[in-house]
């Protein structure tokens, strides 16, 4: 399906070690920490564009790549300017994307009450949400489909994932023939 867009991928690492926090918030300039809010520092890049989360643990969980690639990229870099600035961090670390979240058209409007009736695995309460939540089982991800046939994947842990999921959802639509021309 085309129009499939990777807007977030959420990646975590271990650095294998204990971190002072406190230290990395006197080394740099783009950091935020705030232990009465919360526990981390907040490690801002500007290339590429990500947030990445450190704890004084050595977990490190980095936020707003546009890829697997991306992601992995961050946490590199943030380790490199840690080094840099001083810090020794023996090895590399291990990184495991956790999440990702995709949105896409799949090519027409989608009549979401009666995808709630026919579809297994959806739930739908226009009270409280416009958007049906699907649970799709293989891949394992959850869908948000709107009834302008703008979908939302989330908990995708590979890029392949979102693409068959988006494929396999529009087929699905048009098997249980709730997918039309807008």
């Amino acid at each position: 399906m085309s129009g499939v867009r990777v807007n977030n991928v959420v990646a975590v690492a271990t650095l294998g070690q204990r971190l002072d926090l406190l230290a990395i918030l006197k080394s740099f300039r783009n950091v935020e920490y705030r232990p009465k809010r919360f526990p981390g520092l907040v490690f801002r890049l500007k290339r590429p564009k990500t947030a990445t989360l450190i704890f004084r643990t050595g977990k490190m969980v980095c936020t707003g790549a546009k890829s697997e690639r991306t992601a992995r990229s961050a946490i590199r870099k943030v380790v490199r300017e840690l080094r840099k600035a001083g810090f020794v961090i023996p090895g590399e670390p291990e990184v495991y994307i956790t999440n990702m979240v995709a949105s896409a058209d799949v090519g027409g409007g989608i009549d979401i009450i009666k995808a709630n009736m026919v579809l297994d695995n959806i739930m739908y309460e226009p009270e409280q949400f416009p958007g049906a939540i699907y649970r799709m089982e293989e891949p394992k991800v959850v869908m948000l489909l709107f009834a302008s046939g703008k979908i939302v994947i989330t908990g995708a842990k590979k890029e392949e994932q979102i693409h068959e999921a988006a494929d396999k959802i529009r087929g699905i639509l048009i098997e249980k023939e709730v997918l039309y021309k807008k």
